[in-house]
């Protein structure tokens, strides 16, 4: 009479997960957004490309700073919009 193996994992295991595999996610994005970083920095082209092409090269500071601030408001963004959509997620906040 009891539930089923596959209606415990749907109904209780994956929603009491969910807001923890969101933050996972949100951890992911913002580590593939540093990889990126890094990458461009070595000639892979994106915003660490950028900051080394014309802001070290050309002994540019300006530019390294906006790229800097333009990652760390890229990683708030996603960062806040994770974690509202975990709350929202988490059953046991009441909301």
């Amino acid at each position: 009479m009891g539930a089923s193996t596959w209606q415990i994992v749907w109904k209780f295991y994956l929603p009491e997960a969910l807001p923890s595999l969101t933050m996972g996610g949100s951890i992911s994005i913002i580590t593939i957004l540093a990889y990126t970083a890094i990458a461009g920095a070595v000639g892979a082209g994106g915003l660490g490309d950028v900051a080394v092409r014309y802001g070290y090269h050309r002994s540019d500071p300006p530019v390294l700073v906006v790229t800097a601030v333009l990652l760390v408001v890229l990683v708030q963004i996603i960062q806040s919009i994770f974690a509202r959509l975990a709350r929202r997620l988490d059953k046991r906040i009441r909301q």
